[in-house]
């Protein structure tokens, strides 16, 4: 009964799954796809110089994944909350809805893996014809369907969706259905203990790692050094909410001070519903966190051993962090929308007393910008400690080298993104009708 009342739920919303369903099977492509070209190129002797950058780049895949599909599904049954206590308040038990949720998740995740494993396979097929095609695998790597890879894909997408779907699940029913159901606009509680707890822990280890970056052998430098900037995230990504609340009033004054209405109107919502923000923030921050300290941690190993690299060593780096960069902005679209389109009611409300179109749109674009530079300070914070400590490894100083340009077009690819998503998102409710479909 639950599975049927699930996949009706699932059938009639397909819009409010679409971005879980699409996260789970990148998740999936991801993982499945890497894992093939890492057992491909295990069957050739002379791929073996290139295994290690496979495997790494395969970690990061299914890395980036878990952070991305746990922060969007959560965020989606979150959205939901309304739902869940509505249907508590006409009978149904916590365990009952929290069953729901679950078998929810299950169903876009047995769909969204069958679509992922399809994917997998002309991915992992793109990937090996990009490394001869640049030189890193002049033979080419084959490709060849075995069970393995498709098996820790199936069991990452499943694993990672019911576990976000059980979380936010318990946050969903651990509310009285009368106070889920009032107009509240204001987080009773910023950061639950067991989050703060989990947040201070995973710091805790990032800094650890920081620690052990220049203390290990030199070639375990940098492994570690994506480790730590890993774990930092997922620290950064628990304790962020009180960290965009601040700047949140900080840079949401200055945009009061620049355009006063839809500024002001930036600033409330941010410092109000930091939590939200931080959906949104934490894929800008993963995305910024892991290029830089990818691709700067190449030029940085390269400028201590004065090494220049040309032909087809140029295109290590971007091909370890490419796939994980597009996921990962691919999300920052999906979640600035999902937060954005939470905001439709509080948008008609505005226009009903007068706020204008366009004073809307300028309070969208403010919100989206300060929610993405709060996002970029974030990830640069991390892989500069990062990339401080690999220089201090290298060298004995803690320097790094960067490149300007390509720190620069990373933060406007996420910046374009973020608006992309909030304005469409929001389009209907700042142009349309005062009342809701």
């Amino acid at each position: 009964m639950t599975l049927v009342l699930a996949w009706n739920n699932v059938r009639t919303n397909r819009m409010g799954f679409a971005a879980s369903f699409a996260a789970v099977v990148l998740a999936v492509m991801l993982v499945g796809g890497s894992g093939l070209v890492v057992v491909g190129a295990a069957t050739r002797a002379e791929l073996n110089g290139i295994m290690g950058l496979l495997v790494l780049s395969a970690v990061v895949s299914g890395f980036v994944s878990i952070f991305v599909v746990a922060g969007i599904l959560s965020l989606h049954v979150l959205r939901q909350r309304r739902t869940w206590a509505l249907l508590r308040s006409v009978g149904m038990t916590p365990r009952q809805v929290s069953r729901l949720i679950t078998a929810e998740a299950l169903v876009v995740a047995v769909l969204a893996n069958v679509a992922g494993c399809v994917l997998a396979v002309p991915y992992a097929a793109l990937m090996a014809a990009f490394m001869q095609m640049t030189g890193l695998a002049p033979g080419g790597v084959p490709v060849e369907v075995t069970t393995g890879p498709f098996i820790v894909a199936l069991v990452v997408g499943l694993a990672v969706t019911l576990l976000a779907a059980r979380v936010a699940a318990r946050k969903a029913v651990g509310v009285g259905p009368l106070e889920v159901l009032r107009d509240s606009a204001v987080q009773r509680r910023l950061l639950p203990w067991p989050r703060a707890v989990a947040g201070g822990a995973a710091l805790a280890g990032g800094a650890v790692l920081l620690w052990l970056v220049p203390q290990v052998k030199l070639k375990s430098a940098a492994p570690t050094a994506l480790g730590a900037t890993m774990v930092l995230c997922v620290g950064a990504s628990a304790l962020g909410p009180v960290a965009v609340r601040g700047m949140g009033w900080l840079l949401g004054a200055v945009a009061a001070r620049l355009d006063p209405g839809a500024g002001m109107l930036a600033r409330s919502s941010l410092v109000a519903q930091p939590r939200r923000a931080m959906s949104a923030a934490s894929p800008v921050m993963l995305t910024v966190a892991l290029a830089c300290t990818f691709l700067f941690a190449v030029e940085t190993t390269d400028a201590a051993a004065g090494v220049t690299r040309t032909g087809p060593s140029v295109w290590v780096a971007p091909m370890l962090v490419g796939s994980a960069v597009v996921y990962t902005v691919i999300s920052v679209l999906n979640s600035t929308a999902m937060t954005m389109a939470e905001r439709a009611g509080e948008i008609r409300l505005l226009r009903t007393v007068g706020t204008k179109p366009r004073q809307l749109t300028r309070a969208v674009c403010w919100e989206t910008l300060i929610v993405t530079c709060a996002g970029t300070l974030l990830g640069t914070g991390i892989a500069a400690s990062s990339l401080a400590m690999l220089g201090k490894a290298e060298t004995g100083e803690l320097r790094f080298a960067y490149s300007l340009p390509q720190y620069a077009g990373l933060v406007l690819i996420c910046t374009l993104s973020g608006l992309a998503g909030g304005l469409a998102a929001t389009r209907r409710a700042r142009h349309g009708a005062l009342l809701p479909d």
